[in-house]
């Protein structure tokens, strides 16, 4: 699903929470508080980010991996139908070829006995 614009909900999702966590790391090296405590602030919002992107991975892996699937069905499908048409139209072809040279081979039997 995506918007006017061409962006999937899921990006979109995904900017703004990556948006909002380096947000929330500018404003803790602004905040006046001892080295130690920003660095430490600092490195849970870096596992947030993490944690967070290899959830995000994990689901677009599964989209892709379920759309691949579902797509190889589809393919199948219209291959074996494909398969189908065309042994019906042989068939078909097959008789109106076999009826054609039945009456070739009347209408020239009819030619030569007059």
């Amino acid at each position: 699903m995506s918007d006017r614009n061409g962006y999937s909900i899921g990006s979109m999702f995904f900017a703004f929470l990556l948006g909002g966590l380096v947000g929330a790391g500018a404003a803790l090296l602004m905040a006046p508080q001892s080295g130690a405590e920003t660095r430490r602030k600092l490195k849970g919002v870096a596992e947030d980010v993490k944690e967070k992107s290899t959830e995000y991975a994990e689901e677009v892996k599964e989209k892709v991996t379920k759309g691949v699937e579902v797509g190889k069905e589809k393919v199948s499908t219209v291959v074996e139908k494909g398969k189908e048409i065309i042994e019906e139209k042989k068939s078909a072809l097959t008789s109106a070829l076999e009826a054609g040279k039945e009456a070739f081979k009347k209408e020239k039997e009819k030619a030569q006995s007059t």
